[in-house]
């Protein structure tokens, strides 16, 4: 189930099912609001989005009375989540899916919200998105590339190839809007060409989030899936222990065989994280022979990012020696 895409006078809510709006400051808000403004959307904010408490956080109840409220409410055309942080998986036991089937939306967000676009999708097949956040278009310099992707995935129809961003950075842009360091990004890399052809639905987003689902209802099935995973800078020196201690466990779940292809995000610049790593984790699963593995796909929480479907449907490709993605349904 695909939602209304966007179009010229659409109405988006900005939620705050993670941390809230009051750490956004006014100058950044005005940032955000003139790029929805060039996008030709209209902003709106739920009645509880700066509500704030533990984790930066506002209650359970009302976060959950936010998200129900913009799905009810026929005047939103979409839900961006204000930003990441914590704790979105305390709230999809008192989600109404029904509500959310019956009243199909697009909603976007990456980081904590991949609890929440993941267990939308498997409880209502409702295709969610890994995108931006309301925060991130507060960006002033080097988010051509999120906007492009975001228009290409929620504005039209049309397949579309995923390719990387020229430049990337991890800089803090929120604290100096003007000295930004850009680097050049060197595409995608190759970790495993397997059978070099795969197609399938996207599951994933932010991996240690992702793996809050193992167990639950609120996991989406993983036959016939293209895997797309990245984390942040968290676990510090011992993120590839980490990436393999998490992936490992989604292999030990059900159907983990069936897995069509995998695509990792670029990780942040402090990360120790190259292709030599990435191929010795991927070359230790026996689940995973066979299979195409790509790096270096332009989403994460370096900068820009793409947006891209959660259950939409994906090809990935290698051919003479080069890494293709085309977004086929969102």
């Amino acid at each position: 189930m695909i939602a209304n895409k966007f179009k010229k006078g659409s109405t988006i809510r900005v939620c705050s099912p993670a941390r809230n709006l009051s750490i956004i400051t006014p100058e950044s808000r005005k940032i955000a609001n003139d790029a929805f403004e060039r996008l030709g959307l209209n902003v709106t904010f739920s009645k509880n989005a700066e509500e704030t408490g533990m984790f930066r956080t506002s209650s359970v109840k009302t976060r959950v009375t936010d998200l129900h409220d913009a799905f009810k409410d026929k005047s939103v055309d979409g839900i961006l989540t204000t930003i990441g942080g914590f704790s979105s998986n305390n709230l999809l036991q008192y989600l109404d899916y029904k509500l959310i089937k019956k009243n199909p939306k697009i909603l976007c967000g990456y980081s904590d919200i991949t609890a929440l676009t993941n267990a939308i999708y498997a409880k209502t097949g409702l295709v969610t998105y890994s995108g931006p956040h309301y925060a991130t278009f507060a960006m002033k310099k080097g988010n051509e590339y999120s906007a492009e992707y975001f228009k290409k995935c929620l504005f039209d129809k049309k397949p579309f190839d995923l390719e990387t961003s020229e430049y990337w950075s991890d800089d803090k842009w929120w604290i100096d809007q003007e000295k930004r360091d850009f680097i050049k990004n060197e595409g995608y890399k190759i970790i495993q060409e397997g059978n070099s052809k795969a197609k399938g639905a996207i599951i994933g987003g932010n991996l240690c989030t992702f793996i809050l689902l193992h167990g639950t209802e609120y996991m989406p099935k993983l036959k016939n899936s293209i895997l797309f995973l990245e984390d942040d800078e968290a676990f510090g020196n011992i993120f590839d222990v980490m990436f393999d201690r998490h992936l490992q466990s989604i292999l030990q779940q059900k159907d983990a065989n069936k897995i069509r292809a995998i695509v990792i995000g670029k990780p942040k610049k402090i990360i120790d994280f190259k292709e030599d790593k990435i191929r010795h984790i991927i070359s230790t699963k026996k689940e995973l022979e066979g299979i195409p593995v790509i790096s270096n796909a332009t989403f994460g929480h370096a900068y820009p990012i793409c947006t891209f479907p959660i259950g939409g449907k994906a090809s990935v490709s290698i051919e003479d020696g080069k890494a293709k993605i085309k977004i086929l349904e969102h």
